[in-house]
């Protein structure tokens, strides 16, 4: 089915998201609402036909826009320490950039976090992020909950790859790679349609 994607402007009140829903006769494939000042702004993709939310209490306007997927596509995702981090997404935004002339679309995000308690709520979160597809951990020591985040997340259909790093993170991880820019390198091969790289052909070893 074809899927569109369209953004509201709408006044933020009670029961506006129902009264959208009701308006839909496909599937709401994504959804996100971002309120200021008592307006909100919803953005949403939805597979089947394209809605009309004319006559629906509170829409200020509606337009049609690029779905997100067609314009950032697929997520890498790189979590860690700030050196780290930034060796990392050097290698994966340089990798990704030379799949995206291909006609891939993988954006690069990063975050450099400290502390096990937020590394492992950072690591869980990562499965609720839309078009999340591998996670990098960029480090020189992790463990504890944050390995046991990991195998949440690889249980939620996440790769993860892990600097070779003391703790228990590594073993946890579907692949350990020691050099940083590497790692964010064979993390965009991993996801990208345009590489010969399995990841699952390697999974469990050290590099």
């Amino acid at each position: 089915m074809e899927r569109h994607a369209l953004t509201l402007i709408a006044d933020d009140r009670p029961g506006l998201l129902r009264d959208l829903s009701a308006r839909v006769e496909g599937n709401i494939e994504w959804l996100a609402v971002e309120v200021h000042g008592g307006v909100a702004t919803v953005h949403l993709e939805v597979e089947g036909g394209v809605p009309s939310f004319e006559g629906v209490a509170g829409v200020r306007e509606s337009y049609a826009a690029p779905s997100a997927s067609s314009v950032f596509g697929k997520r890498v995702i790189v979590i860690g320490g700030g050196a780290q981090v930034a060796q990392v997404a050097a290698g994966a935004i340089s990798e990704a950039d030379r799949h995206n002339l291909r006609g891939e679309r993988i954006s690069v995000d990063t975050i450099p976090l400290v502390g096990e308690a937020g590394l492992a709520e950072a690591v869980r979160a990562v499965a609720r992020l839309p078009r999340a597809r591998i996670l990098v951990l960029a480090g020189a020591i992790m463990g504890g909950e944050i390995a046991q985040a990991v195998l949440d997340l690889r249980a939620a259909g996440v790769l993860v790859i892990s600097l070779n790093m003391v703790g228990s993170v590594p073993a946890a991880a579907d692949l350990v790679v020691t050099d940083p820019v590497q790692a964010g390198v064979m993390a965009v091969m991993a996801i990208a349609e345009t590489a010969r790289f399995d990841l699952a052909r390697v999974r469990g070893r050290r590099y």
